[in-house]
């Protein structure tokens, strides 16, 4: 039972911090909504979080870092979504293409590489149990 509670507890914090409309420099918003938190039983500490990502045409995610501690797997679901993260190169992925995100890692381009087609991804989280805050905008923009 208290288990369930600190799990919803998770939820409302990373519905707040996560779920909603991020607004683009054009406008245009993507939609983050939680899917998924769970401590994972035999590495104590860690969590898998899940959310997926959905960018109408031509949206994006401002400039960000997330969590010094989390790992990230990236999935695309639908669409094409470009992203460059740290000094790589800036990539468009596809549908069913993937990549990862070392810890604090420096997410610099990441959208909808359409103008007239949605996208969407899945991003798998592994990370601290007590993080909370799993991207932060960007200063340095």
């Amino acid at each position: 039972m208290k288990a369930r509670i600190i799990v919803a507890a998770v939820f409302a914090l990373l519905g707040v911090g996560l779920s909603g409309p991020v607004v683009a420099d054009d406008g245009r918003a993507e939609t983050v909504a939680p899917r998924f938190n769970q401590p994972i039983p035999n590495v104590p500490g860690k969590s898998l979080v899940v959310v997926e990502v959905d960018y109408p045409p031509g949206a994006a995610s401002p400039s960000h870092t997330h969590a010094r501690s989390a790992f990230i797997y990236a999935y695309v679901l639908s669409g094409r979504i470009e992203s460059k993260v740290n000094d790589g190169e800036a990539r468009i992925y596809t549908a069913g293409e993937s990549w990862s995100e070392p810890p604090n890692a420096h997410h610099q381009i990441s959208r909808n590489a359409s103008k007239t087609e949605a996208a969407r991804l899945l991003a798998v989280f592994v990370v601290d149990t007590g993080d909370t805050a799993l991207t932060t905008p960007d200063a340095r923009k």
